[in-house]
């Protein structure tokens, strides 16, 4: 251990958080997450005769260490899924036992869905949130968010069981509540689950409000319980909205602040993509990370008032559009998929306010380990290597705003053949 990093651990926070080893050359070879980060991370220093070879390879590895702190054990590991998901650093691959990979899985297309856990997704048309890297912990969490979203976690029988008495599932076998506000119940786990938190909260309230005004005691008196359930958990269970507050953690945002020459790392950062086909059912996506994490409360969708084949003509309408929001906060940086011609096109609508603009050009290689190509402020374009933190970050929000375009394109495209 080098004399850097021994001080470095002596500031070590009694925190939950998540941690970043790296290697000599600043490259994040390992994420994990901690209930109380002073513990956890000295760990990896102690000799222990316990030790597999690998995790002593790691260790041996290991140059210095950095850290987020967050509010709780539950922000801890969804920090850490999207941070594996972003960096994919090769000791998360080689220690990771396939059994510990688990998504949670939700059949939404059903009458009446259940919930339950898994290793693989598979093409079945239900929801998979995740992938979490700690099995345990997750099917903790559920079992805490059972009691407040009711919800069966296994195929619907019509049959009463002890789940029933106790509370845990909707209650739809006794008439308690119908198949249309348990979908209810479920869309609030998921958002729940997605991170969709603060908004889910002033939501909830303005429906059980409204609920109560027209007569719906019943179902205003479930929203009640799902607001009071949710504002209980910060005693116990929470993702937090404080999570990321110390961005100085993240190499990618230090790297894009070098290149960009902006005066600090870029806090909020928005993704575009378009989706059509054909010039048909043409939609926009903006997606937002929040100091290097995507913040899907902030997320929203355009549906385009010109149809047309054109994605250059798209994001200027859509860039156009979203800039007459005050009320949403300006973004630091943008981010769009496309070559020259895009992000030559958006610059002009972005002189005024100083937001720097880039492009991602996929054109050409597309497998995996191909350099990521961007484009510049200047139109200059820089081949990244794809291992690097900046393209990785770039990366996952262009993949991010590509998902969350095609989702809202397909769903479009089937209310329009179903008229």
């Amino acid at each position: 251990m080098n004399d850097a990093l021994k001080a470095k651990l002596k500031t070590l926070p009694s925190s939950p958080g998540v941690y970043f080893h790296k290697n000599k050359a600043g490259e994040i070879i390992y994420v994990g997450k901690a209930a109380v980060l002073k513990n956890r991370v000295r760990q990896y220093f102690q000799k222990s005769k316990d030790r597999d070879p690998k995790t002593a390879a790691l260790v041996e590895e290991i140059y210095m260490t950095d850290w987020i702190v967050v509010d709780t054990e539950m922000d801890a590991l969804f920090l850490e899924s999207e941070m594996i998901k972003r960096y994919m650093p090769k000791w998360n691959i080689l220690l990771r036992d396939d059994k510990t990979v688990s998504y949670v899985r939700i059949d939404s297309k059903s009458e009446i869905p259940y919930v339950s856990m898994t290793r693989q997704p598979l093409g079945d048309n239900a929801r998979y949130i995740g992938p979490f890297y700690a099995k345990t912990t997750i099917a903790t969490a559920l079992r805490i968010l059972r009691k407040i979203f009711p919800f069966y976690d296994k195929p619907y029988t019509g049959k009463k069981t002890l789940d029933t008495d106790l509370g845990l599932t909707p209650g739809i076998e006794i008439g308690k509540t119908t198949p249309k506000d348990y979908h209810k119940t479920l869309n609030n786990l998921i958002r729940y689950l997605e991170g969709d938190r603060q908004k889910l909260l002033k939501d909830l309230e303005a429906e059980m409000k409204l609920e109560a005004s027209k007569g719906n005691y019943e179902r205003a008196a479930e929203l009640r319980n799902e607001l009071f359930g949710l504002k209980g958990l910060k005693k116990k269970i929470v993702f937090s909205d404080k999570e990321f507050l110390d961005i100085s953690s993240d190499q990618a945002l230090r790297d894009l602040q070098r290149l960009l020459n902006l005066e600090k790392p870029p806090r909020r950062i928005e993704g575009y993509d378009i989706s059509h086909q054909s010039g048909q059912d043409v939609v926009a996506s903006m997606v937002v990370f929040t100091n290097g994490v995507s913040d899907r409360s902030e997320y929203r969708k355009f549906k385009l008032k010109k149809q047309q084949n054109n994605d250059t003509a798209s994001l200027q309408e859509v860039i156009t559009r979203r800039l007459k929001h005050s009320n949403w906060d300006f973004p630091d940086l943008i981010v769009l998929d496309g070559g020259i011609p895009q992000v030559s096109a958006i610059l002009p609508l972005l002189a005024d306010r100083n937001i720097p603009v880039l492009g991602r050009d996929k054109s050409g290689d597309h497998s995996k380990s191909a350099p990521v190509k961007i484009i510049t402020p200047n139109l200059e374009i820089v081949k990244l290597s794809s291992d690097s933190h900046i393209a990785r970050l770039i990366a996952r929000i262009d993949e991010e705003a590509h998902r969350f375009a095609i989702t809202y394109h397909t769903l479009l495209k089937r209310k329009r053949l179903l008229k």
